[in-house]
């Protein structure tokens, strides 16, 4: 079924059309909140609010071309997820590495790459909430720190500085796998 008649029909209630879009899109999905959640149950969690959430919501989507569904779902999991964090208030609960400086040289792309993807996810995961979620928006969902801190009620700055330690973080753990790794 393409996108488009897969979209109409979950739109009318075709529960086929709802299993097939579940199994379609729900590795993506459990990804793209695993990225904010930091652990799995909670990550599946969300990604079934999600998906409750977006078949009760195909009166709100427009197709705008191939990719605009799964460019609405994303954004239907990253707002519901963004919606927890706020709620349970975990941008004022974070605490700060105190190892993490901000100061840091930034590895090489070769050794990015040459870290396997589910090992990066796992270090973005271990990053604290705050550092996560505001990783997660400027690099993910190319936010910029104005919109960040709009979206999670913080000041530029403090969004500039979380994402400066997540960055210095991630460059030590990825020196750390590359030492032991390579």
């Amino acid at each position: 079924m393409e996108e488009q008649e897969l979209a109409e029909r979950c739109g009318q209630g075709d529960n086929i059309a709802r299993k097939e879009l579940y199994e379609r899109y729900s590795g993506r999905m459990l990804g793209v909140c695993l990225r904010y959640a930091g652990d799995r149950d909670t990550a599946e969690d969300w990604m079934h609010d999600g998906f409750l959430k977006i078949f009760g919501s195909f009166n709100k989507f427009t197709w705008r071309g191939k990719g605009s569904l799964q460019a609405w779902m994303d954004r239907v999991m990253i707002n519901l997820a963004l919606e927890y964090l706020r709620k349970n208030d975990v941008m004022h609960q974070s605490i700060a590495l105190e190892d993490t400086s901000e100061v840091y040289e930034e590895p090489a792309s070769a050794d990015v790459d040459a870290i396997p993807e589910k090992v990066l996810m796992q270090y973005i995961s271990e990053l604290p909430v705050g550092y996560r979620t505001v990783f997660n928006l400027y690099i993910f969902e190319e936010k910029s720190h104005k919109e960040i801190a709009r979206i999670l009620g913080i000041n530029e700055k403090s969004s500039a500085s979380q994402l400066v330690r997540a960055k210095a973080a991630l460059a030590k753990k990825i020196r750390d796998w590359m030492k032991y790794n390579s």
